[in-house]
């Protein structure tokens, strides 16, 4: 007979593979299922997703792992509520009317937008925009008007300049946009939009969170900004309807969990923030992967930077909720630079060895480690001093970030939680708190992204 639950499931769409994971009211994981989809690099800088595959993989991955908790004497119904989080900044272009892509998906890494950047940038300076009806900001204050309305600069890495480039480059988008057929979002819209029924019922949302990163957001009133509509040359019909982080958006439509309710929304990142229980000013998490993105909680109240960092959106408890939100920074090189040691230096065989390699020198030795790789020389030989000085190098770079978040913030730090495959390296993290100053706490679960889209679908408005 089988045992009834009461879980709830957390579907990861991320960059390279998509998991559909259970949890129990412990945060304990029942089942989970992961695929891995295809990448598309047609030509240099340029990095696609096909949406469907996408989608497809999402409701494979549900089907496998509500047959696994089934297997493992489950109830079927156990699962009483899904949450979505997703890879951010990735654009996707749908008809409304065929609910099919017009064109691949443009990933968040993809940088062929370069000349649509300069292009609005020149755009900025020399008309500037809109900001109330014939008040216009330009130059210096039209670059300060968009991070202030946005909380973001112009550049190839947010939605609307991937958008932007595809009405401009595929005849099928341009004419969908024309006939106000075209539906935009990101990946959390997109599998939303299937799940929930597709064109036959056509629900078309977005959370916040993925929201704040497309560069058409007013992270103030928490609307879609009418003067970023018209600077891009956008029609307000593309975009989807707001929604915050935790309420109810529908019931899914068909497969295993027909009729369960979808109710927490996350971009991936913000996810984690959630999942590490860094709810209140001055906690901060940073996830380490190839890359790393450290985001610093502020609280109710949206802190400008003054040292090139991002402001943006954190969560938002419920659609009566106030938004809480954060300061983002990022790495462009952390766990790649173990990998380089691995594949480049060959001092390492796999990326958990640089622990125990850098475990048998106790400082670097005087030796620094600078992150740009190219015309780099090897003028030092001891493999052990390269190794700590790889970990010294994340740790510092960590620091100087949290430096900045806190003159921004003006809020002192509280503890920095970690996650992230570099986070098992038990050295890599007591270089990062040695460095750093700061108490770093690595929680027991590590699955924080998926567990914040659990959390916020659990606690549902």
């Amino acid at each position: 007979m089988s045992k009834p639950g009461e879980f709830v499931g957390s579907l990861d769409c991320g960059t390279t593979s998509v998991r559909f994971i259970i949890f129990d009211k412990h945060a304990d994981i029942i089942a989970e299922h992961q695929l891995e989809f295809p990448q598309y690099y047609p030509h240099p800088g340029w990095h696609d997703h096909d949406a469907t595959e996408i989608q497809v993989h999402a409701e494979q991955c549900i089907e496998a792992a509500v047959k696994d908790m089934v297997a493992a004497g489950w109830a079927a119904d156990s699962i009483k509520v899904i949450g979505i989080t997703n890879q951010r900044e990735t654009a996707v272009a749908w008809s409304r009317k065929t609910g099919k892509p017009l064109c691949k998906a443009i990933v968040w890494t993809d940088s062929r937008t370069k000349n649509v950047v300069a292009h609005f940038e020149a755009k900025l300076v020399e008309t500037g925009i809109e900001v109330t009806p014939g008040e216009w900001k330009k130059g210096k204050d039209g670059v300060e008007a968009l991070r202030n309305i946005t909380g973001l600069p112009l550049s190839t890495y947010f939605s609307a300049i991937k958008l932007r480039w595809m009405i401009d480059h595929y005849p099928e988008v341009a004419a969908a946009h024309e006939a106000d057929d075209l539906a935009f979002g990101t990946v959390e819209s997109w599998v939303l939009f299937n799940l929930l029924g597709g064109a036959a019922t056509g629900i078309h949302l977005s959370d916040l969170t993925n929201a704040s990163r497309t560069l058409l957001l007013n992270t103030t009133t928490l609307k879609w900004e009418p003067s970023l509509l018209a600077f891009f040359g956008f029609r307000p019909s593309i975009l989807p309807k707001l929604v915050s982080t935790s309420e109810v958006y529908g019931k899914i439509a068909a497969g295993a969990l027909k009729g369960v309710p979808v109710a927490g929304l996350v971009g991936d990142q913000q996810g984690a923030l959630v999942g590490n229980k860094c709810l209140k000013q001055g906690e901060a998490k940073c996830t380490y992967g190839t890359g790393a993105f450290l985001l610093f909680c502020t609280g109710g109240e949206i802190v400008k930077s003054s040292h090139g960092l991002l402001s943006t959106i954190a969560y938002q408890a419920g659609p009566n909720a106030k938004p809480v939100y954060a300061l983002e920074g990022s790495i462009a090189v952390a766990g790649s630079a173990i990998k380089w040691l691995r594949d480049s230096m060959a001092i390492i065989s796999s990326a958990a060895d640089v622990n125990d390699l850098a475990a048998k020198e106790p400082t670097s030795g005087g030796l620094y480690f600078v992150t740009a790789f190219s015309g780099a020389a090897r003028a030092y030989t001891n493999p052990s001093h390269i190794a700590r000085a790889t970990l010294e190098a994340n740790a510092y770079q960590t620091r100087a970030i949290i430096e900045s978040m806190l003159l921004d913030s003006g809020a002192p730090l509280k503890h920095l939680k970690v996650d992230g495959g570099m986070t098992n390296g038990d050295l890599a993290m007591q270089v990062l708190a040695d460095v750093g100053g700061f108490t770093v706490i690595r929680p027991e679960m590590r699955e924080s992204t998926a567990l914040g889209s659990a959390l916020l679908a659990g606690e549902r408005d």
